[in-house]
């Protein structure tokens, strides 16, 4: 039986999917990210500490990081159609509830809790749905979905300091919420339902390869992989949330700090762009190392910039570097671990990053709210960002493909 109504597209030629994929990444991101403009305005109004109001974004990060599994799953069973619209009705939701928190455990739990849940249906189930639906072109097609997250600080983040210079804190939620559904709920329609796969015979692949995904997860290159991932998602979230909050106390307006928010989203558009092609010539490895330092030492070197034109130009580089590198460890995974178990091992991956993600805007708060100054955060983001680094040089170098029935992570150097 059908999954959906409305038919699916020919392989290869899907694009509305792709398109709505994009819009719903770049609407649910910029959702998210709307505290970072609004965390000053807020904490005026309600007298709630930057570090209270940041915690709502760290339980965000970790809700998405849950969730994402709990909707890959549940879209296998009924389909992604009907998993995005249910994404799309709570992330509108959680905007309005938000909106009307008298407390700041109320802010926590719609605006943390239920939008992390919503916008982590976004994800797997599309990039899936995607990935089902072409063949030749795959790759660009995923990558196009992925690329409406970068387009999010160009588009959403002008749009909420605009509102928030217009009207307070709670209409401008509230004016948001209605926005997220007015662009959510239209691209549902286009997310149609995956091909369904033959089902699989006992004694194949799907059997062997439950059998050694606990073997997988304790490899060293998993837990290289891994522990470089939450590191490099640790160094650049705080300075990514808390910069424009940081370029206001340098005495700039809120909608003209919200720009180089947005600067730093362009030049990942392109650092993902560059990296690639250069990870295609170079490796993934060497890319990797080389965008971390440059993330770690570009986040730093906000202390040092307090105008405008100073801010556009960090912004640039440390945008490149953090876009960048993000493919690129799907790219090493996929040279460490055959791709029967890619999606558990990039899962699992995927956990821990946005851990990492989740623990950059809380600290960065805790430290201004304790120093009175976002100095100790950037050192800090630059701390962790070589230590990411490092940490990547024990990556095992990239090894001949195994045969096509291998499901081991490919041998480790000794």
């Amino acid at each position: 039986m059908s999954r959906i109504a409305a038919p699916s597209y020919p392989p290869d030629r899907n694009w509305p999917l792709v398109a709505s994929g994009a819009v719903l990444g770049c609407v649910g991101v910029g959702v998210i990210f709307a505290l970072a403009v609004l965390l000053g305005p807020m904490s005026a109004a309600t007298g709630w500490s930057r570090g209270a109001l940041s915690s709502a974004m760290t339980l965000a990060f970790l809700s998405m990081g849950v969730g994402g599994f709990v909707w890959g799953a549940l879209s296998d069973r009924i389909g992604p159609r009907k998993v995005v619209l249910v994404g799309s009705l709570l992330l509108g939701l959680a905007c309005v509830l938000a909106s009307l928190s008298a407390t700041l455990w109320q802010f926590r739990l719609t605006y943390g809790v239920l939008m992390g849940v919503a916008v982590s249906s976004f994800f797997a189930p599309v990039i899936a749905a995607t990935a089902s639906s072409f063949e030749k072109r795959r790759n660009i097609a995923i990558s196009l979905v992925s690329a409406g997250v970068g387009v999010a600080p160009m588009t959403m983040s002008p749009l909420v300091a605009w509102l928030v210079s217009h009207y307070d804190w709670r209409q401008t939620l509230l004016i948001v919420g209605l926005v997220a559904w007015a662009l959510t709920l239209p691209a549902v329609w286009f997310v149609r339902a995956s091909p369904i796969p033959e089902p699989t015979s006992p004694g194949t692949i799907a059997d062997a390869t439950v059998a050694n995904a606990g073997q997988a997860l304790r490899s060293h290159a998993f837990i290289v992989l891994a522990v470089t991932y939450f590191a490099c998602c640790a160094a650049h979230s705080g300075p990514i949330f808390h910069t424009v909050s940081y370029a206001v106390g340098c005495g700039l307006a809120v909608t003209t700090a919200v720009t180089i928010y947005s600067m730093e989203g362009a030049a990942g558009l392109g650092g993902r762009i560059l990296f690639g092609l250069m990870a295609d010539r170079l490796g993934a490895k060497p890319v990797l190392v080389a965008g971390l330092l440059i993330q770690a030492i570009a986040a730093v070197s906000y202390l040092s910039v307090s105008q405008l034109n100073g801010f556009y130009a960090v912004a640039i580089v440390f945008g490149m570097a953090y876009g960048g590198t993000m493919p690129l460890y799907a790219s090493l995974a996929r040279e460490a671990f055959s791709p029967q178990i890619l999606g558990l091992v990039l899962g699992a991956a995927g956990m821990l990053s946005a851990l990492g993600m989740a623990l950059g805007p809380l600290l960065g708060g805790w430290l201004f709210d304790r120093y009175g100054s976002y100095t100790w955060m950037y050192v800090g983001s630059m701390a962790v960002g070589l230590g990411a680094a490092s940490i990547a040089l024990w990556f095992p170098s990239k090894r001949k493909p195994r045969e096509p029935d291998s499901l081991q992570a490919l041998p480790q150097e000794g």
